[in-house]
């Protein structure tokens, strides 16, 4: 495992804990990014991935960059229950992930600060209302 990073541009684990060291992340393409998201205990400390990687993303609220599943769901079934769907497509799931990033201005945009928190007031509106959208256009 720890040598298929090697000169990698990004790291994304959903895996199991402590998969790599900082030392690893240090192997990486230089400006990599690392989603550790593995939770409690992520793929790679997020403090030892942060020396060497340009952006480092957990599953953990205590670093930023928390990735967690409460930033999408309330808001996609919120916009399917609105737009009366029985289904979930690709093109929703995409609009949604779109209005979840939208919810960062660009100015604000930077290596602690890719996601909004699942706290961010506009997170849920935001998604619901994109996957509204497109559920209604399909």
């Amino acid at each position: 495992m720890k040598g298929a990073v090697v000169d990698a541009d990004v790291f994304i684990g959903v895996s199991a804990p402590n998969v790599l060291a900082g030392e690893d992340v240090k192997t990486m393409s230089p400006g990599a990014i690392v989603f550790a998201l593995a939770n409690p205990d992520p793929e790679v400390d997020p403090d030892e991935a942060r020396e060497y990687a340009a952006v480092v993303a957990t599953g953990r609220s205590d670093y930023p960059n928390q990735i967690n599943n409460v930033l999408a769901f309330p808001g996609v079934f919120r916009g399917l229950l609105d737009a009366q769907s029985t289904k979930i497509t690709d093109t929703m799931l995409v609009a949604a992930a779109r209005a979840l990033a939208d919810v960062v201005p660009a100015d604000e945009l930077g290596p602690d600060y890719i996601i909004p928190s699942v706290f961010h007031p506009d997170v849920a509106t935001g998604v619901a209302a994109a996957v509204r959208e497109e559920a209604q256009a399909e």
